[in-house]
C-alpha cells in the first residue's frame, strides 16, 4: 500500500497539520495561519508549502486568492486514502472509525471470499497458506500477529483477481493494521488461525457459499475480539 512517506520534518509537519485538522482542532472552513505555522515548525515558506501540497493531493486543504490557504469541508476529503486513515488513529483508537471500517469489510471482504473461491489459483491459495503459517509462528508476537494478518487479506483480495477489489486493501490495510494492534497488543486473545483457515479451506474446496459463509463469521469473532481487547483495557 502506497502511503506517504513519514520521514524528516517534512512528514511531521504534514502529520501534524493533518491530525489537527482532522481532530477539528483546526475546524473545516478555518484559514490557516501560515506565518504562525512556519514560525511553530521552525520551517521553510517553501517546506510549509510542500507539506500543505500533499494535504491538498488529499482534497484536505485548498488555496484562493485574497483567501489564503484554507481547509475544505469534510465531504471534500479523501476519506479512502490510506494516510487520512492512519491520521485518525494518531491519538489512539478511535472506535467510530473503527466501526465504519468494519462496515465496509463486512460488505466487501464477504463477497471477495465468494469471489476467490471460483477464481484462485494454486499460487493463491499458497500465499493464504504462507500467512495462516506466519500467523501460528507469530506465537504472541502482536507485530508478528498484525504483519500476518495483514498478508492474510491482501492476499485473500489478490485471489479475487478483479483490480478494483485489490485497490480495496488502501481503505482496509491501515483500519485492520489499528484493529489488530488494539487486539493483539493486549492480554490473551483467542487463536487466529483456526477462523483464517476455514476460509481458506473453502477457497481450496471452490466452495463459494462456504469461502462467504466462513468470511463472515471471520468478520462477527473480529468484532468479539476487539469488544473483548476493549473489556481488558477498560478493567486496568
Amino acid at each position: 500500500m502506497a502511503q506517504y512517506a513519514r520521514r524528516g520534518v517534512h512528514g511531521q509537519t504534514v502529520e501534524a497539520i493533518a491530525r489537527r485538522i482532522l481532530t477539528g482542532e483546526i475546524a473545516a472552513g478555518a484559514t490557516l495561519n501560515i506565518a504562525a505555522l512556519q514560525e511553530e515548525f521552525d520551517v521553510s515558506l517553501t517546506a510549509l508549502r510542500e507539506a500543505l501540497k500533499v494535504l491538498s493531493a488529499k482534497g484536505i486543504v485548498d488555496a484562493r486568492q485574497k483567501r489564503g490557504t484554507f481547509v475544505r469541508p469534510r465531504a471534500d476529503w479523501n476519506l479512502l486514502d490510506g494516510d487520512v486513515i492512519r491520521w485518525q488513529f494518531a491519538e489512539g483508537p478511535d472506535e467510530r472509525l473503527l466501526e465504519k471500517l468494519h462496515e465496509v469489510r463486512a460488505i466487501i471482504e464477504p463477497a471477495a471470499a465468494r469471489l476467490a473461491a471460483s477464481r484462485a489459483t494454486d499460487d493463491d491459495v499458497a500465499a493464504l497458506d504462507r500467512a495462516l503459517a506466519e500467523m501460528a509462528e507469530a506465537n504472541g508476537d502482536p507485530a508478528a500477529a498484525v504483519a500476518a494478518d495483514l498478508s492474510f487479506h491482501r492476499a485473500l483480495l489478490a485471489a479475487t483477481h478483479n483490480e478494483l477489489l485489490e485497490r480495496m486493501e488502501v481503505v482496509m490495510e491501515t483500519g485492520l493494521a489499528e484493529r489488530d494492534r488494539l487486539v493483539h497488543g493486549g492480554a490473551a486473545h483467542d487463536d487466529p488461525v483456526p477462523s483464517h483457515r476455514a476460509v481458506v479451506d473453502a477457497l481450496r474446496a471452490r466452495d463459494e457459499t462456504a469461502a462467504e459463509t466462513a468470511m463472515r463469521e471471520l468478520l462477527d469473532k473480529a468484532v468479539r475480539d476487539v469488544e473483548k481487547a476493549r473489556g481488558q483495557r477498560g478493567s486496568r
